[in-house]
């Protein structure tokens, strides 16, 4: 059966380019348009759909507080938000979008959303489960990140290490790195229970410390010196992370104190 694709955007060329992109990714697919959102909600809400293409600003009803409207809906579509305005993404994944493109849409970028709304859609997510419990606020925290026209939620469980390269941070998960417009301090005051500082340029997820380890090597300094210091090893990463000698009374506290707590819970 035809993918089907509603696209709803004031801007009649807006339209067209993704009717145009959509077709190259999939020839075969239902593509069809709405020119406002309220137009958008009679078909999404009478007619069986795959995915949705979003506009934020539109005249009227905008994307935002359409998608809003069909949070609850039974087998609601996939909502991938296309926008110009990148200020709106962290509102957008609150309202469970499964991803958020700037405009001017790369043709890469938007198959790739489209190809995460299917399988979206295809593993039930769409088929209005039972409200699922509040989480702990700490589990549902996340960055918003802009890289090369994409915009993309990272949970900060995710977040292995944070560490200040020039003017940005690099966020580091599991499975890739990424640029970041922040710095050390805004997360440190604010999450002092989630962040431990181990040097002036880095911090770490406390709850991803494995060991402390003393370093003498050949070749093991950031210009290829010889290094003689201390190291975290981190769950998740291969890279050692340095730590300073005036962190490291604290990262030996944090690690006591993390052996403590399991040892009570025992």
């Amino acid at each position: 059966m035809a993918t089907r694709v509603l696209v709803v955007d004031d801007e009649a060329l807006a339209r067209q380019r993704l009717r145009d992109l959509l077709l190259e990714w999939q020839p075969d697919a239902d593509v069809a348009e709405a020119a406002d959102a309220r137009t958008a909600l009679a078909r999404l809400r009478s007619e069986p759909w795959d995915v949705a293409l979003l506009d934020v600003q539109m005249p009227g009803l905008d994307g935002l507080a359409l998608a809003a409207l069909l949070r609850d809906q039974p087998k609601a579509p996939a909502l991938v938000f296309v926008t110009a305005h990148a200020e709106h993404a962290l509102r957008a994944f609150e309202l469970d979008a499964v991803d958020y493109l700037t405009k001017p849409v790369r043709r890469e970028r938007l198959h790739q959303a489209l190809d995460k709304a299917l399988r979206w859609h295809a593993s039930g997510a769409a088929a209005a489960p039972e409200p699922a419990p509040a989480r702990p606020a700490a589990t549902t925290e996340a960055l918003i990140i802009h890289e090369r026209g994409r915009t993309e939620r990272v949970p900060l469980d995710d977040v292995i290490y944070l560490k200040a390269e020039l003017k940005y941070l690099t966020v580091r998960t599991a499975q890739r790195s990424y640029i970041y417009d922040g710095a050390l301090h805004d997360f440190e005051r604010s999450q002092p229970e989630r962040w431990l500082r181990i040097h002036r340029n880095a911090l770490v997820a406390r709850q991803r410390v494995r060991s402390l380890q003393r370093v003498h090597e050949r070749g093991a300094g950031p210009e290829g010196e010889a290094f003689d210091g201390w190291v975290v090893l981190l769950e998740g990463v291969p890279e050692r992370l340095q730590v300073s000698r005036r962190q490291l009374p604290t990262v030996r506290e944090a690690l006591r104190a993390e052996a403590a707590v399991l040892a009570s819970g025992a």
